[in-house]
């Protein structure tokens, strides 16, 4: 700790010692003794070092930008549709959807590659949440698809089973300091 006052001392006294620390307060550098030689030399004017001018930093006020928030609608409403139809491709499809009073009302169509017409119709809303009717419409065009029998597989319950708990412990060893 003696050292690092020590070292701090030095350090100040090395920087007062350094020419040109007083001349920002206002004090003249030391004057120059001519030599004294036989013949006349003359010497130098003492000079006078003025502080360095420096400008005061601009500070300018910039004021921070307002935000302003949105108004929130209590009650928010919109309302869309598009439809698809391809005869190219034979894609068709539609959808529309509306809220109105916090309540979704919907629906969305499409033909199915067998020809039927599947359109689901729905409501959704905070209370009952979401409900669909799905119907199936149409005769099929074209060539029917094949469809297999599904056998129904009826597998008894997994029954759950505790695994066994290992239980690790540790050697009884006398403490250090004890």
């Amino acid at each position: 700790m003696l050292a690092k006052v020590l070292l701090l001392c030095c350090a100040c006294a090395a920087a007062l010692a350094a020419p040109g620390v007083y001349d920002a307060v206002g004090y003249a550098a030391p004057a120059y003794a001519a030599p004294a030689y036989a013949h006349a030399i003359a010497a130098p004017a003492v000079a006078h070092y003025a502080a360095p001018a420096y400008a005061a930093p601009v500070v300018k006020a910039v004021a921070a930008p307002v935000v302003h928030a949105e108004p929130i609608d209590p009650n928010p409403a919109y309302s869309f549709s598009y439809g698809v139809s391809d005869p190219h491709t034979g894609d068709q499809k539609d959808a529309a959807e509306t809220l109105q009073n916090g309540v979704v009302h919907g629906s969305y169509s499409l033909v199915e590659p067998d020809g039927h017409l599947r359109r689901v119709t729905y409501t959704a809303d905070k209370i009952n949440g979401f409900n669909a009717v799905v119907e199936r419409t149409g005769a099929a065009h074209g060539a029917a698809v094949a469809v297999a029998p599904v056998a129904k597989v009826v597998a008894p319950a997994p029954v759950a089973v505790a695994a066994p708990v290992a239980r690790y412990t540790l050697p009884v060893a006398g403490h250090p300091w004890g």
